[in-house]
């Protein structure tokens, strides 16, 4: 009854907003200096605002994501660079088309390595589709806990796990940055769930606010920031520990070699232990699901 009696007795921003909007225009009011901040775009830019923008932008996907009931999230990381096999085989027959003409060219040289690479880890985007299905699949069911797939909203394996969500009819989340290429929505993000971020500190606290587990695929510096970051909050207990699933040992250690940040003694031997490879979509929901139901 009290904040109700307060909403009674105040305006809301919006009608004061709209009440400002009658003033008549005169040379005073014209002036920016009379704008009412919160509806002042060049003063929310400035830089001095930049605690109240970093606040703004934790405490919006916060609230939607309490409104639509989003308690535990299944995220998903991976390479922009990923896509499903059919793509990957097309871009393989271009390289090779390439290459034919001049097999001198290193340039063409390097692409078709490349292509071929990509086609072999194009399953991956199947992995990743497959398992969000499961996910949201198994999420329907009343002895499940209601698991929303989360992903950074872009192109490649990210793409792959909204779609797997979207094709199995769940909700799903995009968490997109702002870049000057390659990121927009994928078009398989539940439009109301599909959030923009220009802090990357932010962005990333709310992959692991509401986390139940972390699935890594192969990727870029970006998959890597990512996954490191979560390794290094559950190392130094700033975050409890949740299963850290990794896609395709034979990728990640050839890009890095963990024995020897142990034989280094830059790390313990059961950090180490703070991750496990999986293979298959079905291996890594059999980890999550039994993480859960044993507890």
């Amino acid at each position: 009854m009290r904040n109700k009696g307060k909403r009674e007795l105040f305006p809301s921003a919006s009608e004061d907003a709209r009440a400002a909007e009658l003033c008549p225009p005169s040379p005073q009011t014209l002036s920016s200096s009379y704008r009412l901040a919160y509806m002042d775009h060049e003063f929310l830019m400035r830089d001095e605002l930049r605690p109240v923008r970093l606040e703004l932008e934790l405490l919006k996907p916060e609230l939607i994501l309490k409104e639509h009931n989003i308690e535990s999230t299944i995220v998903v990381f991976g390479g922009t660079r990923i896509p499903e096999p059919k793509v990957a085989y097309e871009q393989l027959a271009e390289a090779e088309a390439a290459a034919s003409k001049d097999l001198t060219n290193e340039l063409l040289t390097r692409r078709l390595r490349i292509a071929r690479s990509i086609v072999a880890k194009s399953r991956y985007y199947d992995e990743a589709r497959k398992l969000a299905s499961l996910i949201s699949q198994a999420s329907k069911t009343s002895e499940n806990p209601n698991y929303v797939v989360a992903t950074g909203g872009g192109p490649g394996i990210m793409e792959a796990a909204n779609r797997g969500a979207y094709e199995a009819g769940a909700e799903s989340i995009g968490l997109n940055i702002v870049l000057p290429f390659e990121q927009k929505p994928n078009e398989y993000i539940t439009p109301e769930l599909c959030f923009q971020f220009h802090y990357f500190a932010i962005r990333k606290m709310h992959f692991l606010m509401r986390a139940k587990a972390l699935v890594v695929f192969p990727g870029g510096f970006g998959t890597l920031d990512e996954f490191f970051e979560t390794l290094t909050l559950i190392q130094t207990r700033k975050i409890k520990p949740i299963p850290v699933l990794v896609f395709g040992r034979e990728f990640w250690d050839r890009v890095i070699n963990f024995e020897a940040l142990v034989e280094e003694g830059t790390i313990s031997p059961k950090d180490i232990e703070l991750f496990q490879y999986v293979e298959t979509a079905e291996e890594a929901w059999e980890v999550i699901s039994k993480t859960y139901t044993e507890r």
